[in-house]
């Protein structure tokens, strides 16, 4: 016997689906046109006080005003990122959590540690990168170690003796002096720390001999005559110190470094509130905020996600080639 429901009933039931699937649709497009609707969470995975930390408060605060919710700096330091980092990873991607990171938990931590409780590739929809920073040697106003020349001599007179701070294990301060020891051919000792500016304190309190410093970090100490920039790791000057060498006069080549930093969303954040976040990020770094981060040290950078995701993708690569060619064995 044929118990199957009229033709004209499934037809309904059809009906009733497929409108049902376009109402879902169009609400949730209505409710990414609104987006925000309610205050945004950005991660810090780093103390306050960094170079990072002041960036993203920057720049949460411009959008605050622009798309009209808080945009709420919230610190999670430690273990080089593998705090915070995951906290946005697994968060709702509906772009209520985001994430502004250095460069390294994207990138160097993949090489620095075996395994990670993030996939920097898979875990994360980048937004935009913000700025990119250049990196100089910083020793304590009145140090011994006022030169490179003086800073090799003393490396190669005490192997491993010589300490350099850093924002913990794969920062941008330690693969710097990762290839520091490699293209100068030194032992110096690596003391991690949770963020760069409680690195730079113990540097200012002679803790530690010396920081491969983001400049923005290093920046107002070397201004207020408290510490010594020694040597830029660049191409050329940077016109911000336009009396200090680059590394590469002093005898050291193929020491040429930046860090960047950049905002992400969890993957899976639609495409929607990708874009609009993008759109917004973009307005903040050439609005009137862009003087101020350069004043701080850095250059803004405008990229799309494409691009920020394919910066991701190649400095795995490279910074893979420059921790196995420093011998770094991954923790």
């Amino acid at each position: 016997m044929n118990h199957l429901p009229p033709v004209s009933v499934l037809r309904r039931v059809a009906r009733l689906l497929v409108l049902g699937v376009a109402c879902g649709v169009a609400a949730l497009a209505q409710a990414q046109g609104r987006y925000p609707e309610r205050p945004v969470k950005v991660v810090v995975a780093l103390p306050a006080g960094g170079s990072v930390d002041a960036v993203a408060r920057l720049v949460s605060q411009k959008l605050a005003d622009d798309l009209g919710q808080p945009f709420v700096v919230d610190n999670k330091a430690g273990a080089s990122g593998q705090i915070g980092m995951p906290q946005v990873a697994r968060a709702a991607p509906d772009g209520y959590t985001l994430a502004v990171s250095p460069a390294s938990f994207l990138t160097t931590n993949k090489s620095i540690f075996k395994s990670l409780p993030y996939d920097p590739e898979a875990d994360f929809a980048p937004v935009a990168k913000l700025v990119n920073q250049s990196m100089v040697l910083v020793v304590r106003d009145k140090s011994r170690l006022g030169t490179l020349t003086e800073v090799l001599s003393a490396a190669r007179a005490n192997p491993g003796k010589l300490t350099y701070a850093s924002s913990g294990d794969g920062s941008p301060q330690h693969l710097a002096g990762l290839l520091f020891e490699s293209r100068a051919k030194v032992k110096l000792l690596h003391v991690p720390y949770k963020g760069g500016a409680p690195a730079i304190t113990d540097l200012m309190a002679g803790t530690v001999d010396m920081v491969f410093a983001p400049l923005p970090e290093a920046l107002p100490h070397i201004k207020a005559g408290k510490l010594h920039p020694v040597g830029v790791l660049s191409e050329k000057r940077s016109p911000i110190l336009p009396d200090v060498p680059t590394l590469r006069e002093g005898g050291v080549d193929g020491l040429v470094l930046s860090a960047w930093i950049g905002v992400l969303a969890p993957a899976r954040t639609p495409p929607a509130i990708v874009e609009r976040l993008n759109k917004a990020v973009r307005a903040v770094l050439t609005g009137d905020a862009r003087a101020k981060l350069v004043d701080l040290g850095m250059e803004p950078a405008l990229d799309d996600p494409k691009s920020l995701k394919q910066t991701i993708s190649d400095d795995i690569r490279i910074h893979a080639e420059l921790v196995r060619a420093a011998g770094l064995v991954p923790q």
